[in-house]
C-alpha cells in the first residue's frame, strides 16, 4: 500500500514515521516543532549562534557538546540556554550550543541528508520560500508530543505550524496537507489564544514559561531560515 503521498507536491505527515516515508522521495524536508524545538532554532540563528541538535537528554549530551565545543543546553529554568525560546533571546552570535530534544532533534537527525530546514510560526514565510529553492517536492512534518508510553501525540500547535508554512508553498497539496492549510487558515485570527488553550501550551504556563508561548505564537516575524549542515543548524537566509 502507498503511505508515500508520491502523487503530490506538498506532503505533511507526523512525526518519525512521517520522515520514515517522505524524506526519501522529497527534495527538502521542513520539521516543525512549534512548542519549542524549532522556535528555539529560529531565535538562537537570527542571532548568529550555531545549534547542533541532539535527541537525547542525559549525560551523552555533555560528551556531545565537549566533541563539537559547544555549551550544553540544560533543564528550562535551570540554565542559561535551554529548550526555552525565552532563555536564548539574549544569545551572542558565534555561540555554538547543544540543544538536546526528543522530537525536533530526532527528527532532524533522521532525515538522512535529504536537505533538512526546521520551521515555525515565527519564520513560516522564510520558510516556505527557502524549500522552495531546493524542489518541487516538499514533505512538512508536524513533530508532534509524546504520551507517556513513547507513542505520538499529534499536537495542534505543529499542524497548525505546519499549515502555517504549507499555506505559502506553491505545487499539488496532499489532502493531508490541504487540510493543515485550512486548519491554519480557520483559527488564525484567534491563534495567539488558542495556543494558550491548547494542551502543549497550558502545560508551559503552568510550569511558569507563558513568554514562551507568546514567542511560539508570533506569526511572519522572522526572516531566518535554519538549516541543518554538517549537523548543525545554522542561518541560511539569502
Amino acid at each position: 500500500m502507498n503511505f508515500d503521498q508520491a502523487d503530490f507536491e506538498v506532503r505533511c505527515e507526523w512525526g518519525e514515521k512521517g520522515v520514515l516515508q517522505l524524506a526519501s522521495i522529497s527534495d527538502v524536508v521542513v520539521i516543525i516543532d512549534v512548542l519549542s524545538f524549532s522556535t528555539c532554532i529560529d531565535i538562537a540563528n537570527s542571532r548568529g549562534a550555531v545549534v547542533f541538535p541532539y535527541q537525547w537528554k542525559d549525560e551523552s549530551a555533555k560528551a556531545f557538546a565537549q566533541s563539537v565545543d559547544a555549551e550544553i543546553a540544560e533543564k528550562r529554568g535551570d540554565s542559561r540556554y535551554s529548550l526555552s525560546p525565552a532563555s536564548l533571546l539574549p544569545i551572542a552570535s558565534g555561540t555554538r550550543l547543544v540543544l538536546p530534544s526528543p522530537n525536533g532533534s530526532s527528527l532532524s537527525l533522521a532525515t538522512a541528508g535529504t536537505p533538512t530546514l526546521t520551521g515555525c510560526l515565527r519564520n513560516c514565510g522564510a520558510i516556505a520560500l527557502a524549500a522552495m529553492n531546493y524542489g518541487q517536492r516538499i514533505a512538512v512534518i508536524p513533530a508532534g508530543e509524546k504520551w507517556h508510553d513513547g507513542s505520538l501525540r499529534p499536537s495542534f500547535e505543529d499542524f497548525i505550524g505546519a499549515g502555517a508554512v504549507i499555506s505559502y508553498l506553491e505545487g499539488k497539496l496532499s489532502p493531508e496537507a490541504q487540510l493543515a492549510v485550512e486548519a491554519y487558515r480557520g483559527v488564525r485570527q484567534s491563534l495567539e489564544h488558542l495556543i494558550k488553550q491548547c494542551s502543549s501550551g497550558q502545560e508551559l504556563i503552568k510550569r511558569g514559561f507563558e513568554q514562551d508561548v507568546d514567542l511560539a505564537s508570533e506569526i511572519d516575524v522572522s526572516n531566518c531560515v535554519p538549516k541543518l549542515i554538517n549537523g548543525a543548524y545554522v542561518n541560511h537566509a539569502r
